[in-house]
């Protein structure tokens, strides 16, 4: 279970522990994240589900102890984000297939069905005491053109896979302000409707 609980969500109602406790640090621990629990946390994103079950998701994978491979990764992440996932155990980059596989017609979930893929990844990681951390910062086609991606995938997001650390406010003032920061989250009023458009749902 996870060991790191210093943002616990303040939920309205009852959650799963391992989503009351999951959340992003920007402040990691360059501890090897062991190889079991990497492919514990790619088999639960293996099992979630997808639009006729197409699994349009592929993760290229960076473990940090293969260091030519890890700051090649690295660098196709926005200099901001590289600032501080340099730090972290395992880097990842998503992405999707545009077309089923059974008839070629574009696949208009792709990026949904990813997205349930990488909420598996992140619950598994928590539920082993580790942190995940996504990142949209990232340069899209240095991506593509590193790691030679077909024009019928397209690349997505970046993934920090680690263990959270406690940063130095002396150095890095602004990072550690937002891993203090309480986590929030907007109402359900304000995203679940009923009976027309912006209509808080009555359950």
């Amino acid at each position: 279970m996870p060991t790191d609980h210093r943002k616990v969500a303040a939920v309205d109602h009852p959650v799963h522990q391992l989503i009351a406790t999951r959340w992003s640090p920007y402040s990691l621990d360059p501890r090897t994240v062991e190889r079991e629990q990497l492919l514990s946390c790619l088999e639960a994103a293996r099992w979630a589900a997808s639009s006729f079950n197409e699994q349009p998701w592929y993760f290229l994978v960076a473990r940090r102890e293969s260091e030519q491979e890890f700051d090649v990764m690295l660098d196709c992440l926005l200099p901001a984000n590289q600032e501080w996932a340099k730090d972290t155990g395992v880097l990842l980059l998503t992405v999707v297939s545009k077309t089923f596989s059974r008839n070629n017609k574009p696949n208009r979930v792709a990026e949904h069905d990813l997205g349930l893929a990488v909420g598996n990844l992140t619950l598994q990681a928590t539920a082993l005491g580790l942190s995940v951390h996504q990142m949209a910062g990232v340069d899209l086609e240095k991506i593509r053109q590193t790691y030679d991606i077909p024009q019928t995938h397209d690349p997505v997001t970046a993934i920090a896979l680690g263990h959270a650390a406690v940063l130095d406010r002396a150095t890095h003032e602004a990072l550690a302000e937002r891993d203090q920061t309480p986590r929030s989250r907007k109402s359900l009023d304000e995203f679940v409707f009923s009976s027309k458009w912006n209509q808080p749902a009555t359950i």
